[in-house]
């Protein structure tokens, strides 16, 4: 399971022109299901999100989680993170995850998300979607997970 994080003072996803989720400050969750994740990485991955302390305090310093500030996250399902660039000029696809499994997933990782006190709004899976944001500071993050062998979805 693959991940961008960026820390946001707004943000939105459209579908065919209708905004179908948006929040405030928070963090913009761009996920990729690669083959083999399961309930395990979906798990660590929202903990992980929830705790991390991408917010600033009173110094500037980065010292408060998504939690601490109240703030909320837009997921995103972006399989195009799984991409594959090291041969040619056309990525390959085959370490992302069937459409079918992980939609599961990015549904349970955001089930997760939320049962660790984070408000969640998410874009539509599998559609053509236009993503705005307003990234603060710049403040950006790769996070990854590697699919346990006993954990198959």
């Amino acid at each position: 399971m693959k991940a961008v994080l960026q820390r946001v003072s707004a943000a939105s996803v459209t579908v065919a022109g209708e905004v179908v989720g948006a929040i405030g400050s928070g963090i913009v969750v761009l996920l990729a299901v690669e083959r083999g994740d399961g309930a395990r990485e979906a798990a660590r991955m929202a903990r992980k999100i929830a705790g991390l302390r991408l917010f600033p305090d009173e110094r500037g310093r980065m010292h408060h989680s998504v939690r601490d500030v109240e703030g909320g996250v837009l997921a995103i399902s972006q399989f195009t993170l799984a991409a594959n660039l090291d041969k040619g000029f056309r990525p390959s696809f085959d370490d992302a995850e069937e459409p079918q499994l992980a939609r599961g997933m990015f549904d349970l990782f955001c089930q997760r998300l939320r049962a660790e006190g984070v408000p969640v709004a998410t874009g539509r899976f599998g559609a053509d979607m236009r993503v705005e944001l307003v990234n603060e500071g710049p403040v950006t993050f790769i996070l990854a997970f590697e699919a346990e062998a006993d954990d198959a979805p």
